[in-house]
């Protein structure tokens, strides 16, 4: 006999996200070994910088030998360290968040919790505040991983927040209210808004008047505002990147009730490009919150060394304004490429100034105005072309025809690749040596897997 959460499938693992992952598993793309196989573009991983990066270990040897002054600090690392975090580190992380703001805010390290990545700190953060069946609402589209991470093992429901594609999927007053009293009508209690900002998957950040209307609401409301700020340093246009603690300080709301209620995710992950390494972090001005979440962590730290290498890392000032400069000037320009060549197959996107990705606007060429011709499209997309994206529906968006593409996990080359197939997509009658052929994928049990999957399980 096994428990209920190990013998159910409610995790999420059978949506369109993650299936298109598990078929990119079997068959990687490589320029060499496997030139047919698909590319990866449904994963938001930073690639663009990692020569900084590497050039700053090369030139600091100690810190990633685990040396003090050229002495071995590797027992002192080795022993048990408690869950709180290197003192020095955290010391190191809130500067880091406060120059990407242009250092418009500060923060305080003892309201810092250390996880092992964001999935741990959101998941945190909804032990925190809310109990199993309180829910939370979410602007849609969103990030497919929420769904797995915010309701699998909390047992909290997630209420979208109807955002369109009339006014760039920008948050409204209205949308925020009818989706409260949806989750009134399901007799849910609404703890709380959690928003990504910049946005995973549009790539854009949240406009003042968004983030007014959200702190306008949670005051009404009485609830939490969680803002998930996981790609504030991949902003490279304008306008510029507003935090939500920034958004409250302007309005001089640090002696209210919301001030306690307001928390930020961070992570290591997308600015750094550093998502293996594991570093997450709950920014919380309620101290009972950062006080249970700290315990929390206990389940889920950072390692010790990687903790000591960062903290050596972030405290050279000199290398992280080069890196956040620098690595924002790549993105800028991967993403002006990459639009370019939709722009040169007929396909648009969403205007964006942030992120690893874009959200492309595919409509025209579904067969129908309809999820299940989206469907077609995507399977088509990864099975005939050799290219893994993520459709609109696994981000719960409301319209049928819009996919997240990742430009910046791969090289030119790839993403050269990537345009070519793209393009011989929407000119059929284009010859493309680099497409997977269908015959072979028709062959495959996650075909029929896929033929089986409803939009629904997806919601």
């Amino acid at each position: 006999m096994l428990s209920k959460k190990a013998s159910c499938d409610s995790h999420g693992q059978d949506s369109s996200y993650f299936l298109g992952w598990q078929e990119y598993e079997k068959n990687p793309y490589d320029p060499v070994q496997n030139p047919n196989g698909i590319i990866q573009m449904g994963l938001a991983e930073n690639q663009l910088s990692f020569d900084l990066v590497e050039s700053w270990l090369a030139s600091n040897p100690d810190a990633l030998e685990l040396k003090r002054n050229g002495g071995s600090v590797f027992r002192e690392l080795a022993l048990f360290q408690d869950y709180h975090g290197f003192p020095a580190f955290k010391n190191e992380l809130v500067e880091f968040m406060a120059e990407m703001r242009g250092n418009r805010v500060k923060f305080d390290p003892n309201k810092l919790v250390l996880t092992a990545g964001s999935t741990s700190a959101n998941e945190t953060l909804m032990f925190c505040l809310a109990e199993p069946g309180e829910a939370f609402l979410l602007p849609t589209p969103y990030y497919p991983g929420f769904d797995r991470d915010l309701k699998w093992r909390t047992g909290v429901e997630i209420v979208p927040i109807q955002c369109t594609s009339e006014n760039g999927f920008q948050i409204t007053a209205p949308a925020l209210e009818e989706a409260y009293q949806r989750a009134q009508e399901f007799n849910l209690k609404v703890k709380g808004v959690l928003v990504t900002n910049p946005s995973n998957p549009l790539g854009t950040t949240m406009t003042t008047l968004e983030l007014n209307h959200l702190i306008d609401f949670a005051l009404a409301k009485e609830i939490h505002i969680i803002s998930d700020e996981i790609y504030s340093g991949t902003v490279f246009n304008s306008p510029s990147f507003v935090s939500i603690v920034e958004a409250v300080t302007e309005r001089n709301l640090e002696d209210t009730e919301l001030w306690n209620r307001v928390h930020i995710v961070y992570s290591l992950s997308k600015d750094l490009g550093l998502p293996g390494f594991r570093v997450g972090m709950i920014y919380s001005n309620n101290q009972t919150v950062v006080s249970a979440a700290t315990k929390m962590s206990s389940f889920g730290l950072v390692s010790s060394q990687t903790q000591y290498m960062l903290s050596h890392m972030l405290k050279d000032k000199k290398f992280t304004a080069n890196y956040l400069k620098e690595n924002q000037k790549r993105l800028r320009k991967r993403r002006q490429m990459f639009v370019c060549g939709l722009k040169g197959a007929g396909i648009r996107c969403l205007k964006s100034n942030a992120g690893l990705f874009c959200w492309v606007d595919m409509r025209h060429l579904l067969k129908s105005n309809t999820f299940e011709a989206e469907k077609e499209l995507w399977m088509k997309v990864v099975c005939e072309f050799g290219l893994n994206i993520s459709p609109g529906s696994s981000c719960h968006c409301s319209e049928p025809g819009w996919f997240r593409m990742c430009y910046a996990n791969m090289s030119e080359d790839t993403l050269e690749v990537a345009m070519q197939r793209i393009k011989a997509l929407v000119e059929p009658t284009m010859v493309h040596q680099s497409v997977v052929s269908k015959s072979t994928w028709l062959q495959t049990k996650w075909v029929f897997q896929l033929a089986s999957y409803d939009r629904e399980s997806d919601r």
